[in-house]
């Protein structure tokens, strides 16, 4: 639609994709460091406004380069809502209750990926791409005012004073955990092997919301999971890592590589977003554990090697799909999740900090 509108070929409009993701991924550290010395709640106030009000230019852009700047501007700043807020929910609640919390912030993520994708189709056939974009800045815009409201009432510890010498003393605080590298590989891998191809565009559609699904799923089922499975919980002694070693999107994977038909698909992957969240989560419990003082930075490089990963996917599969053929692509993708959940189920295990 856009390119039709703007007189741009599909590939040049594609680019808004990667304006976007790629900006996203790449200023992760420095929105980090922003929110653990800015103020976090301060951050997020600024970075929702400026996500809405480029969202309103979008809306009434006359050319595509307009339309690309705002979808970077955008991209620069998106990053200091979600991944700072998971670092927020590091300073509000004690470890021991972290996971439902964190399982909580993801379910609402997971719900408005899945809601927002439905209804941004439904206002893009019904007022075209510019309403998709006037609608959410004008929401965004609301929710930015209320936010400001909002978060005034949230005691949260007193940002530092900016210091390059604490800048880099707190990356190097994050670093010096060996969970840092483990957490921080991990995601990555996982990133890059979850991606996988559809080529009707409904089915992918569904197949990438029932996958939201499954993670929905998760996170409403955390408390009941965390009271059932022995060691689940953070009690000094016994990490919660090692649940990993039952993660269950490892062996769906495989059944993804066995192209059912979709319908069976989307049941398995209901189950695959269930049983990546389930892994996922638990690494980003870590995460905010890796620093006491610089929890945005330690979130914000757990997000920029998450998005790094997604973004070195798609070219590692169309590479593998290209001279291996779909099913040992996957097949290695299944493999490469697997060893990431064994690594992290082991290398997790001991919390020295505990």
């Amino acid at each position: 639609m856009i390119a039709d509108d703007l007189a741009v070929d599909v590939k040049t409009a594609a680019l808004l994709s990667s304006g976007f993701t790629l900006p996203y991924a790449l200023v992760q550290p420095a929105l980090g460091v922003t929110g653990d010395f800015f103020g976090k709640t301060r951050l997020m106030n600024v970075c929702l406004l400026v996500v809405a009000l480029s969202a309103l230019v979008c809306a009434v852009a006359m050319s595509f380069s307009l339309l690309l700047a705002m979808r970077v501007a955008a991209g620069l700043v998106a990053g200091g809502i979600f991944p700072v807020a998971m670092a927020l929910t590091g300073d509000l609640v004690p470890v021991k209750h972290r996971q439902v919390a964190i399982s909580r912030l993801l379910a609402v993520a997971l719900t408005s990926n899945v809601v927002g994708s439905s209804i941004a189709g439904v206002i893009g056939d019904m007022f075209g791409w510019r309403g998709v974009f006037a609608i959410l800045g004008s929401f965004g815009l609301i929710v930015t005012i209320v936010a400001f409201f909002a978060f005034r009432g949230v005691a949260t510890p007193p940002p530092a004073p900016f210091d390059r010498a604490a800048m880099m003393a707190n990356f190097r605080s994050i670093f010096a955990d060996p969970r840092a590298k483990v957490c921080f590989t991990s995601v990555f891998f996982e990133a890059v092997f979850i991606a996988i191809g559809e080529t009707r565009a409904s089915i992918a559609g569904l197949l990438i919301a029932t996958f939201a699904v499954g993670g929905v799923f998760y996170s409403l089922s955390v408390p009941v999971l965390i009271s059932r499975v022995r060691g689940a919980t953070f009690d000094g002694r016994r990490g919660r890592a090692r649940r990993r070693r039952s993660c269950p999107h490892r062996a769906l994977f495989l059944l993804i590589a066995l192209f059912f038909p979709w319908m069976w698909q989307i049941a398995i992957y209901g189950l695959f977003g269930f049983g990546f969240y389930l892994l996922h989560s638990c690494i980003q419990v870590h995460v905010t554990e890796l620093s006491q003082t610089a929890r945005g930075a330690a979130a914000s490089l757990h997000s920029s090697f998450f998005y790094l990963g997604q973004a070195v996917g798609p070219v590692v599969y169309g590479y593998g799909f290209a001279h291996g053929g779909p099913e040992a692509s996957i097949f290695l993708g299944a493999a490469v999740v697997m060893t990431v959940g064994l690594v992290c189920s082991r290398l997790l295990r001991h919390r020295a900090a505990y």
